[in-house]
């Protein structure tokens, strides 16, 4: 049954054009060919990729994260509770307020102390500013090697100009050595990041990564296997042109340098839309759907490699759409004299002062936890303008009605109005009567 199997999976018509066969890629005259045995050294290649990454990330990133001062926020850390924490880890981390009020008769604990405690508990899993900043090091140093050496593998050859030329020949095409080492390298790091993607930060379009990581793998294994390598470097080449971008705004975001994190973020975002959402569909896929078809009739190959074509493109224009509402919310908070901002974003000299106790802490910060401040919720909360190490403050309070709602990331002070952002996708919602009275730099105010 394995034979059978194992004969239908290489069988000539699903991988090659009619009329030619395996045995037509044989190495010949000094000709070396793609054979699909040449790819089993990509998973041990992939381990030695985690062994390379975790000393890069222990000698190399963490020392960097020391130069570029990347400090960890103080977490308070959730006080033991058996119930709790068996709701917490079998049931969900957002309890309803139904869950609250039969967690708190269960528990003994107060409804404000059990929200208290699932707030800490959710901020002791996410993962640190640090394990951030190494990650986001090791991918931006690979991507921009591998882009330099992509560039450096396709640049001299005919069909980097004239993508007729990637067809020229086909299927009977020689391998490069320059090619191989490419394919290898770029195969054995997408297989190490599938590997490591249940332990690396879980971010918001986690599904998304494993797709796209899958599919990676599986256009170039199959580009490998049918020989369509000189398409297969030129789509590696231009995936690599933008992803150390992103990688850098996120080390400089992590940093605390938010005016060069923004810089790279919009050169990214034109980057990504020009090579994905324009060379990609209207060059390189032209050239995978279109010219093939002028030399040979369709076959199964053909349609699978344009249907992952098109999951990686779906994949595309769905970064492409979060990619351009970050940046317009970059350019629009410019445009505000910098007090717009965006998620995950830093205010421009904007800092909270509670009214209780005159404690101050700048945004972005959990507003809800106690250290010292006492809890945010419900509290009297005042704008300021300034330097809160040197207590120099132009400072203005918010109505009584406004309650600081803030989500688990983040609080926006934008033209005068205090607005919640979503907390895992679920809205926020605004108090009762809510206005929004110009909060300027007129002057400290005294409290009401």
């Amino acid at each position: 049954m394995f034979q059978t199997l194992y004969s239908y999976f290489w069988w000539e018509r699903l991988w090659l054009p009619a009329n030619l066969t395996w045995a037509d890629l044989e190495d010949r005259d000094g000709r070396v060919y793609a054979k699909a045995s040449d790819l089993y050294i990509t998973l041990p290649l992939a381990f030695l990729f985690l062994v390379i990454r975790h000393l890069f990330e222990t000698y190399v990133a963490t020392p960097l994260a020391g130069l570029l001062n990347v400090k960890e926020k103080i977490r308070l850390k959730a006080t033991p509770n058996a119930v709790l924490e068996k709701f917490y880890a079998a049931t969900t981390k957002h309890p309803k307020q139904a869950d609250v009020e039969m967690l708190s008769k269960k528990s003994g604990c107060t409804v404000r102390q059990v929200e208290r405690w699932f707030r800490r508990r959710r901020n002791q899993d996410r993962p640190s500013l640090l394990k951030k900043f190494r990650e986001a090091s090791w991918r931006f140093t690979f991507y921009l090697i591998a882009f330099i050496a992509g560039m450096a593998v396709i640049v001299d050859k005919p069909w980097f100009y004239d993508l007729r030329e990637v067809w020229k020949g086909y299927p009977i095409q020689s391998m490069l050595p320059s090619q191989y080492w490419y394919y290898m390298i770029e195969l054995s790091f997408y297989w190490s990041l599938l590997f490591s993607i249940a332990s690396d930060v879980k971010r918001k379009d986690f599904k998304e990564q494993i797709i796209h990581h899958v599919a990676t793998i599986i256009l170039i294994s199959f580009s490998w296997f049918a020989n369509y390598i000189r398409a297969g470097t030129l789509i590696m080449a231009l995936h690599d042109s933008s992803d150390y971008l992103l990688e850098s705004a996120k080390m400089f975001n992590y940093a605390g340098w938010r005016n060069t994190c923004n810089n790279i973020f919009i050169v990214f975002a034109a980057v990504f839309i020009v090579t994905r959402l324009v060379i990609l569909p209207f060059w390189i896929m032209h050239c995978t759907v279109v010219y093939p078809l002028d030399l040979y009739p369709a076959f199964f190959g053909y349609y699978f490699f344009n249907f992952m074509m098109v999951v990686l493109q779906s994949l595309h224009i769905f970064w492409a759409y979060l990619i351009i509402r970050m940046a317009q919310k970059f350019i629009t908070g410019k445009a505000r004299g910098g007090l717009g901002m965006a998620r995950g974003s830093q205010s421009h000299g904007v800092t909270l002062v509670q009214g209780e106790g005159g404690c101050i802490q700048t945004w972005p910060m959990w507003l809800g936890v106690d250290g010292g401040c006492g809890s945010a919720l419900g509290a009297r909360w005042m704008v300021c303008r300034g330097d809160p190490q040197t207590m120099k403050l132009e400072c203005t309070w918010l109505p009584k009605s406004w309650r600081v709602l803030g989500g688990e990331e983040t609080l926006v002070i934008a033209m005068g109005e205090t607005e919640a952002w979503q907390e895992n996708g679920v809205p926020l919602t605004k108090p009762p009567g809510f206005s929004s009275p110009a909060i300027g730099g007129g002057g400290r105010e005294e409290r009401p």
